[in-house]
């Protein structure tokens, strides 16, 4: 088996790099939320840095009460009891996977951890297109015929994953598509996991979300986490709801815990118990917040389609999923390259999702064009009308500008100059 760095973080780095030297780089490669931590939160973490206790494997009996009250208010009444905290979402995925055994079911595409997580734990994931012009959910007429043909060649399939909303396409699942799964789910006795991470970051409040869970409470594993929601990725806090009687896989992921983990962080886990209750001062943050991510990607958005890209409009999250195919440069990989090194934009290749190498479609995070300092994005987040904001206007305008030279490039035209720019030392 060949473990790799993850994508994310690996062009994370390298544009980082590239930054250093004095390139400039658009960072649209990178899925962190791009925002200051509330002030709120610093004073938690700060009131608790005592707390210097391994603490219990599951995580403090305060935190996933609070977890517990965050789904019920969200009108899924939850058992703390069957609430596992680990040291991010991520953490309890790869636990998950260990825990319940077998192979796994995914949508196509999907965020690159999904199936290097099954790699490592020697689960086969079986990739599943999604429904067209949804994302985050494999297409339910599909899983059937996918699933029955692995198990008659010997492999257990025990498990399928969603993501609502998506990751890389920011789409959001349709309340039918969703049941529909569930359907297949039960017919095929597969465990869902619904990874909800930007569940309160769909733009639209009044868009219907469906839970599998709101569906199938007996067989539906949530995961989520502060990481996207409040900008809080360096914490390393999430938090998992185990299905109605899902002790004995509660047993089963604590025993892995235990041994990969030991604790979630105590300090954190307090900030936490304080984030997951809801109070008015970070419901107010993470709508701000949901407010400025829609409005950037929309205008991200737009200048794909003005150059020529077929691209479903975000829905959730911070993320588009371009196809550039109608270029004809190549494949995910040569659009990436050629973004990158020609025109000064980094994004990711669809290829790294799980989707067809030749095909020219690539995942977009807007997240770090809200400023390179936290005063900028601290105006952004408060600004009435952040597209007028001088530092994101220029970086609309300089993809705006890189687009069409990729267009251009079909005919020969050169690409401009880039001026250099060196950025602040640190996003935290």
């Amino acid at each position: 088996m060949t473990v790799t760095l993850s994508a994310t973080l690996a062009a994370n780095e390298d544009i980082e790099r590239r930054r250093r030297a004095g390139e400039r780089v658009l960072h649209l490669a990178f899925g962190e939320a791009g925002l200051p931590v509330h002030p709120a939160l610093r004073d938690r973490l700060a009131a608790a840095s005592e707390c210097n206790g391994y603490g219990p494997v599951a995580g403090a009996s305060g935190l996933r009460a609070a977890a517990a009250g965050y789904w019920t208010r969200r009108g899924l009444v939850t058992d703390p009891e069957l609430v596992v905290s680990g040291p991010g979402s991520k953490s309890l995925l790869y636990a998950l996977l260990l825990a319940i055994g077998g192979d796994i079911v995914l949508p196509m595409p999907s965020w690159v951890s999904y199936a290097a997580q099954a790699d490592l734990v020697g689960s086969r994931p079986l990739l599943v297109p999604a429904p067209s012009g949804e994302g985050g959910v494999p297409d339910p007429d599909l899983v059937t015929e996918e699933v029955v043909r692995a198990r008659a060649q010997g492999r257990t399939v025990s498990s399928i994953l969603v993501t609502l909303p998506d990751n890389p396409t920011g789409r959001l699942a349709s309340p039918a598509t969703v049941a529909r799964l569930v359907r297949v789910a039960r017919e095929l006795d597969l465990t869902i996991i619904s990874d909800e991470i930007y569940r309160d970051l769909v733009h639209d409040p009044d868009l219907p979300y469906t839970s599998p869970a709101d569906l199938a409470p007996e067989r539906t594993i949530i995961t989520t986490g502060l990481s996207k929601s409040l900008a809080l990725g360096g914490w390393r806090i999430g938090v998992a709801r185990l299905p109605e009687n899902g002790h004995l896989l509660r047993t089963r992921l604590l025993a892995v815990a235990s041994e990969i983990w030991s604790a979630p962080a105590a300090p954190v886990q307090e900030a936490a118990t304080y984030a997951f209750g809801d109070p008015p001062e970070l419901t107010e943050r993470i709508a701000r917040s949901r407010r400025l991510h829609g409005l950037v990607a929309r205008a991200v958005y737009e200048r794909f389609v003005e150059a020529g890209a077929d691209v479903p409009e975000p829905q959730g999250g911070f993320y588009l999923y371009p196809d550039l195919g109608h270029l004809r440069l190549g494949g995910s990989a040569e659009i990436t390259k050629l973004l990158l090194e020609e025109h000064g934009i980094g994004v990711l290749p669809g290829h790294a999702f799980g989707d067809d190498p030749s095909a020219a479609r690539v995942r977009v995070a807007v997240s770090l064009l809200y400023g390179d300092s936290a005063d900028e994005r601290l105006t952004a987040l408060n600004s009435a009308d952040p597209l007028r904001l001088p530092w994101i206007a220029d970086n609309l305008d300089f993809l705006s500008t890189g687009l069409r030279e990729l267009s251009q490039s079909r005919h020969g035209t050169a690409p401009r100059p880039r001026r250099a720019l060196v950025p602040a030392p640190c996003r935290g």
